[in-house]
Protein backbone atom coordinates (compact mmCIF):
# COMPACT_ATOMS: atom_id res chain seq x y z
CA UNK A 1 0.00 0.00 0.00
CA UNK A 2 1.17 3.51 -0.78
CA UNK A 3 0.10 6.81 0.70
CA UNK A 4 -1.63 9.45 -1.41
CA UNK A 5 -4.27 12.12 -0.93
CA UNK A 6 -7.35 10.97 0.96
CA UNK A 7 -10.96 12.13 0.88
CA UNK A 8 -10.21 14.60 3.68
CA UNK A 9 -6.53 15.47 3.09
CA UNK A 10 -4.86 16.91 -0.01
CA UNK A 11 -1.24 15.77 -0.19
CA UNK A 12 1.10 17.26 -2.78
CA UNK A 13 2.98 14.84 -5.02
CA UNK A 14 6.31 15.53 -3.29
CA UNK A 15 4.77 14.95 0.16
CA UNK A 16 3.33 11.61 -0.92
CA UNK A 17 6.73 10.63 -2.35
CA UNK A 18 8.41 11.58 0.96
CA UNK A 19 5.99 9.49 3.03
CA UNK A 20 6.36 6.43 0.81
CA UNK A 21 10.16 6.82 0.67
CA UNK A 22 10.39 6.94 4.48
CA UNK A 23 8.19 3.84 4.76
CA UNK A 24 10.30 1.98 2.19
CA UNK A 25 13.59 3.01 3.84
CA UNK A 26 12.19 2.24 7.32
CA UNK A 27 13.43 5.60 8.55
CA UNK A 28 11.58 8.24 10.59
CA UNK A 29 9.96 10.91 8.44
CA UNK A 30 10.87 14.36 9.76
CA UNK A 31 8.26 16.89 8.61
CA UNK A 32 8.86 20.61 8.98
CA UNK A 33 6.76 23.58 7.96
CA UNK A 34 5.14 26.65 9.40
CA UNK A 35 2.40 26.01 12.01
CA UNK A 36 -0.99 25.19 10.55
CA UNK A 37 0.18 23.47 7.37
CA UNK A 38 -1.18 20.05 8.38
CA UNK A 39 1.91 18.29 9.76
CA UNK A 40 0.09 16.60 12.63
CA UNK A 41 -2.91 15.76 10.49
CA UNK A 42 -0.55 14.10 8.01
CA UNK A 43 0.26 11.35 10.50
CA UNK A 44 -3.43 10.66 11.09
CA UNK A 45 -4.07 10.47 7.36
CA UNK A 46 -1.07 8.18 6.78
CA UNK A 47 -2.40 5.83 9.47
CA UNK A 48 -5.86 5.83 7.90
CA UNK A 49 -4.53 5.43 4.37
CA UNK A 50 -2.24 2.52 5.28
CA UNK A 51 -4.80 0.91 7.59
CA UNK A 52 -2.65 1.15 10.71
CA UNK A 53 -3.45 2.22 14.28
CA UNK A 54 -1.80 5.47 15.40
CA UNK A 55 0.01 6.31 18.63
CA UNK A 56 0.51 10.01 19.36
CA UNK A 57 3.29 11.38 21.58
CA UNK A 58 2.81 15.11 22.09
CA UNK A 59 6.07 16.74 23.11
CA UNK A 60 6.22 19.60 25.62
CA UNK A 61 9.09 21.71 26.92
CA UNK A 62 9.32 19.46 29.98
CA UNK A 63 9.15 16.13 28.10
CA UNK A 64 12.12 13.78 28.51
CA UNK A 65 13.07 11.05 26.06
CA UNK A 66 12.85 8.43 28.84
CA UNK A 67 9.11 9.07 29.08
CA UNK A 68 8.70 7.69 25.57
CA UNK A 69 10.28 4.42 26.70
CA UNK A 70 8.91 3.93 30.21
CA UNK A 71 8.66 5.55 33.62
CA UNK A 72 9.45 3.83 36.92
CA UNK A 73 7.25 4.97 39.82
CA UNK A 74 9.61 4.53 42.76
CA UNK A 75 7.49 6.72 45.05
CA UNK A 76 4.43 4.47 44.70
CA UNK A 77 6.55 1.39 45.31
CA UNK A 78 8.00 2.91 48.48
CA UNK A 79 4.53 3.81 49.73
CA UNK A 80 3.22 0.30 49.01
CA UNK A 81 6.19 -1.25 50.81
CA UNK A 82 5.39 0.83 53.90
CA UNK A 83 1.77 -0.37 53.72
CA UNK A 84 2.82 -3.99 53.30
CA UNK A 85 1.25 -4.40 49.84
CA UNK A 86 1.98 -7.74 48.14
CA UNK A 87 2.33 -6.12 44.71
CA UNK A 88 5.51 -4.40 45.84
CA UNK A 89 7.53 -7.57 45.17
CA UNK A 90 6.99 -7.31 41.39
CA UNK A 91 8.73 -4.22 40.00
CA UNK A 92 6.70 -4.47 36.79
CA UNK A 93 3.70 -3.17 38.72
CA UNK A 94 5.45 0.21 38.94
CA UNK A 95 6.56 0.60 35.34
CA UNK A 96 4.43 2.75 33.05
CA UNK A 97 4.94 1.99 29.36
CA UNK A 98 5.69 4.92 27.08
CA UNK A 99 4.57 5.43 23.49
CA UNK A 100 7.68 3.81 21.99
CA UNK A 101 7.20 0.72 24.15
CA UNK A 102 3.55 0.54 23.11
CA UNK A 103 4.55 0.86 19.44
CA UNK A 104 7.26 -1.79 19.79
CA UNK A 105 4.99 -4.39 21.40
CA UNK A 106 1.96 -3.80 19.17
CA UNK A 107 0.66 -6.91 17.42
CA UNK A 108 0.72 -5.21 14.02
CA UNK A 109 2.55 -2.30 12.46
CA UNK A 110 1.52 1.12 13.77
CA UNK A 111 2.11 4.78 12.93
CA UNK A 112 3.96 6.57 15.76
CA UNK A 113 3.66 10.36 15.75
CA UNK A 114 6.26 12.31 17.72
CA UNK A 115 4.65 15.72 17.55
CA UNK A 116 6.59 19.02 17.78
CA UNK A 117 9.94 17.54 18.76
CA UNK A 118 11.54 20.99 18.70
CA UNK A 119 9.62 21.98 21.85
CA UNK A 120 11.78 19.72 24.01
CA UNK A 121 15.30 20.23 25.30
CA UNK A 122 18.07 20.21 22.68
CA UNK A 123 19.32 16.83 23.98
CA UNK A 124 15.93 15.17 23.50
CA UNK A 125 16.50 14.02 19.88
CA UNK A 126 19.98 12.67 20.70
CA UNK A 127 18.54 10.68 23.60
CA UNK A 128 16.32 8.79 21.14
CA UNK A 129 18.98 8.04 18.52
CA UNK A 130 19.68 4.43 19.47
CA UNK A 131 16.06 3.53 20.18
CA UNK A 132 14.82 4.84 16.82
CA UNK A 133 17.79 3.37 14.96
CA UNK A 134 17.95 -0.12 16.51
CA UNK A 135 14.28 -0.26 17.47
CA UNK A 136 15.08 -1.61 20.91
CA UNK A 137 15.86 -0.41 24.44
CA UNK A 138 16.82 -1.85 27.83
CA UNK A 139 14.66 -1.76 30.96
CA UNK A 140 17.16 -1.50 33.81
CA UNK A 141 14.67 -2.24 36.60
CA UNK A 142 13.68 -5.63 35.14
CA UNK A 143 16.79 -6.45 33.09
CA UNK A 144 14.76 -7.10 29.93
CA UNK A 145 15.32 -5.73 26.43
CA UNK A 146 12.26 -4.51 24.54
CA UNK A 147 12.53 -5.02 20.76
CA UNK A 148 10.04 -3.94 18.14
CA UNK A 149 7.96 -6.83 16.81
CA UNK A 150 7.44 -4.81 13.64
CA UNK A 151 9.15 -1.54 12.83
CA UNK A 152 6.58 1.27 13.27
CA UNK A 153 6.13 4.05 10.74
CA UNK A 154 7.59 7.00 12.68
CA UNK A 155 6.51 10.53 11.74
CA UNK A 156 8.21 13.41 13.56
CA UNK A 157 7.00 16.99 13.25
CA UNK A 158 8.89 20.22 13.93
CA UNK A 159 7.95 23.90 13.75
CA UNK A 160 11.62 24.88 13.39
CA UNK A 161 11.71 26.54 16.82
CA UNK A 162 15.23 25.18 17.31
CA UNK A 163 17.83 23.35 15.25
CA UNK A 164 17.94 19.57 15.52
CA UNK A 165 21.28 17.73 15.94
CA UNK A 166 23.06 16.52 12.78
CA UNK A 167 23.30 12.97 14.12
CA UNK A 168 19.53 12.89 14.48
CA UNK A 169 18.91 14.43 11.05
CA UNK A 170 21.11 11.79 9.38
CA UNK A 171 18.75 9.08 10.57
CA UNK A 172 15.60 10.74 9.18
CA UNK A 173 14.03 11.23 5.79
CA UNK A 174 13.28 14.95 5.61
CA UNK A 175 10.42 16.85 4.02
CA UNK A 176 9.44 20.52 4.28
CA UNK A 177 5.75 21.22 3.68
CA UNK A 178 5.63 24.39 1.64
CA UNK A 179 2.66 26.65 1.97
CA UNK A 180 0.16 25.60 -0.73
CA UNK A 181 -0.33 27.73 -3.82
CA UNK A 182 -3.77 29.13 -4.55
CA UNK A 183 -4.90 26.16 -6.66
CA UNK A 184 -3.86 23.62 -4.02
CA UNK A 185 -5.44 25.71 -1.28
CA UNK A 186 -8.64 25.90 -3.33
CA UNK A 187 -8.68 22.08 -3.50
CA UNK A 188 -8.09 21.86 0.27
CA UNK A 189 -10.96 24.26 0.94
CA UNK A 190 -13.33 22.34 -1.33
CA UNK A 191 -12.57 19.15 0.62
CA UNK A 192 -13.65 20.88 3.86
CA UNK A 193 -16.48 22.97 2.37
CA UNK A 194 -17.89 21.09 -0.63
CA UNK A 195 -20.15 23.24 -2.76
CA UNK A 196 -18.74 26.57 -1.59
CA UNK A 197 -19.60 29.26 -4.13
CA UNK A 198 -16.77 29.89 -6.58
CA UNK A 199 -17.08 33.68 -6.45
CA UNK A 200 -16.84 33.76 -2.65
CA UNK A 201 -13.90 31.36 -2.63
CA UNK A 202 -11.99 33.30 -5.29
CA UNK A 203 -12.52 36.63 -3.52
CA UNK A 204 -11.65 35.21 -0.11
CA UNK A 205 -8.48 33.42 -1.27
CA UNK A 206 -7.31 36.46 -3.24
CA UNK A 207 -7.70 38.59 -0.13
CA UNK A 208 -6.07 35.92 2.03
CA UNK A 209 -2.94 35.78 -0.13
CA UNK A 210 -2.77 39.58 -0.21
CA UNK A 211 -2.74 39.54 3.59
CA UNK A 212 -0.08 36.81 3.73
CA UNK A 213 2.18 38.77 1.38
CA UNK A 214 1.88 42.06 3.27
CA UNK A 215 5.43 43.22 4.13
CA UNK A 216 6.11 43.48 7.85
CA UNK A 217 3.50 40.91 8.92
CA UNK A 218 4.68 39.26 12.14
CA UNK A 219 2.63 36.05 11.82
CA UNK A 220 1.34 35.00 8.44
CA UNK A 221 -2.07 33.31 8.59
CA UNK A 222 -1.90 29.58 7.89
CA UNK A 223 -4.03 26.96 6.20
CA UNK A 224 -5.93 26.16 9.39
CA UNK A 225 -6.67 29.85 9.90
CA UNK A 226 -8.06 30.40 6.40
CA UNK A 227 -10.33 27.39 6.96
CA UNK A 228 -11.57 28.93 10.22
CA UNK A 229 -12.12 32.25 8.43
CA UNK A 230 -14.11 30.64 5.62
CA UNK A 231 -16.18 28.72 8.15
CA UNK A 232 -17.13 32.04 9.77
CA UNK A 233 -17.89 33.66 6.40
CA UNK A 234 -20.23 30.79 5.54
CA UNK A 235 -21.84 30.86 8.99
CA UNK A 236 -22.54 34.58 8.55
CA UNK A 237 -23.81 33.92 5.00
CA UNK A 238 -21.48 36.59 3.57
CA UNK A 239 -20.95 37.02 -0.15
CA UNK A 240 -18.02 38.36 -2.20
CA UNK A 241 -19.39 41.91 -1.99
CA UNK A 242 -19.31 41.72 1.83
CA UNK A 243 -15.55 41.13 1.87
CA UNK A 244 -14.69 44.62 0.74
CA UNK A 245 -12.21 45.91 3.29
CA UNK A 246 -12.85 48.96 5.42
CA UNK A 247 -10.82 51.82 3.93
CA UNK A 248 -10.15 53.17 7.42
CA UNK A 249 -8.20 50.10 8.57
CA UNK A 250 -7.82 47.74 5.56
CA UNK A 251 -8.70 44.93 7.96
CA UNK A 252 -10.61 41.99 6.48
CA UNK A 253 -14.03 41.01 7.77
CA UNK A 254 -13.79 38.82 10.88
CA UNK A 255 -10.05 39.47 10.92
CA UNK A 256 -9.62 37.81 14.33
CA UNK A 257 -9.58 34.44 12.58
CA UNK A 258 -6.58 35.48 10.46
CA UNK A 259 -4.54 37.99 12.47
CA UNK A 260 -3.40 36.71 15.85
CA UNK A 261 -1.56 39.62 17.45
CA UNK A 262 -2.04 43.34 17.94
CA UNK A 263 1.09 44.25 15.95
CA UNK A 264 -0.39 42.86 12.75
CA UNK A 265 -3.74 44.56 13.38
CA UNK A 266 -1.93 47.87 13.91
CA UNK A 267 0.09 47.25 10.74
CA UNK A 268 -3.05 47.28 8.59
CA UNK A 269 -4.33 50.36 10.39
CA UNK A 270 -1.04 52.15 9.66
CA UNK A 271 -1.11 51.08 6.01
CA UNK A 272 -4.63 52.49 5.67
CA UNK A 273 -3.53 55.76 7.33
CA UNK A 274 -0.58 56.05 4.93
CA UNK A 275 -2.81 55.31 1.95
CA UNK A 276 -5.23 58.05 3.02
CA UNK A 277 -2.30 60.45 3.43
CA UNK A 278 -1.08 59.73 -0.10
CA UNK A 279 -4.60 60.18 -1.36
Amino acid sequence: MKFSSTSSYIASDDLAVAVNAAVALQRPLLVKGEPGTGKTELARQVAESLGMPMLEWNIKSTTKAQQGLYEYDAVSRLRDSQLGEARVHDVKNYIRKGKLWQAFEAEGRVVLLIDEIDKADIEFPNDLLQELDRMEFHVYETGETIRARQRPVVIITSNNEKELPDAFLRRCFFHYIRFPDIDTLRAIVEVHFPGIKAALLTTALTQFFEIRETPGLKKKPSTSEVLDWLKLLLAEDLGPEDLKRDGKTLLPRLHGALLKNEQDVHLFERLAFMARGRG
